[in-house]
């Protein structure tokens, strides 16, 4: 007998399955990341072809079986509909969820992963954040999320509101990340800083991050 569950969460990617159906990955509060199957949900008009689109926050009612969930209800409370039209804030969303789902796992307590993933997205949609910044303070904070963010590198000489900002990062909470802009010289000091605990701490290649740097 299959049993009812409701989670809160956000899409991280979808698939299609069959002819109509799509499997969605849903990062979760309560089991992390899982998949579930949204039947029918490609078919026109479909009242789950929207809230299984990635981004979609909300709560979802599934149907937990022996080896697979269903979705049987949804309740999306952000659509983060400003980035359906901008591509390249999509790209920069993408690369977040992509990130996202290679660091977490099915029933391990994801929360942060998800808040930040969440906020960051909000930062996308907000005029007065870049988005080079806002991908610097995702990056870095994934990786504190994740227990491997080290601070400041040691023996650089960096700017002292770059030192600053990268340790207000790490040891912020995620509601209070995006509450700062910087310069120029700093951003680029903290992309270069970024991107090195990336390869070093990450070491994994993003599709959705190639496609970017097609675009940025």
């Amino acid at each position: 007998m299959q049993e009812n569950i409701i989670v809160t969460g956000i899409i991280l990617k979808q698939s299609p399955v069959g002819e109509y159906d799509r499997l969605a990955v849903i990062l979760t509060k309560e089991r992390g990341k899982i998949s579930a199957f949204a039947r029918g949900a490609r078919k026109p008009g479909n009242r789950l072809a929207a809230a299984t689109n990635p981004f979609s926050f909300g709560t979802f009612k599934l149907y937990e079986g022996k080896s697979s969930y269903t979705v049987a209800e949804a309740d999306i409370q952000n659509y983060f509909e400003v980035l359906r039209t901008d591509y390249i804030g999509a790209c920069y969303g993408m690369y977040f969820a992509e990130i996202a789902d290679y660091y977490t796992r099915e029933n391990n307590d994801e929360r942060e992963m998800m808040k930040l993933l969440y906020q960051s997205l909000r930062a996308l949609c907000a005029d007065s954040l870049p988005n080079p910044l806002v991908r610097c303070i995702f990056e870095c904070k994934a990786i504190a999320v994740n227990g491997e963010f080290p601070g400041p590198p040691a023996g650089r000489a960096l700017q002292e509101s770059t030192v600053y900002a990268l340790q207000y990062i790490a040891a912020s909470p995620i509601e209070k990340l995006y509450t700062f802009t910087v310069t120029d010289e700093v951003l680029d000091e903290m992309k270069q800083v970024a991107s090195e605990y990336m390869k070093k701490y990450v070491g994994h290649p993003f599709k959705s991050l190639e496609v970017l740097q097609t675009l940025c």
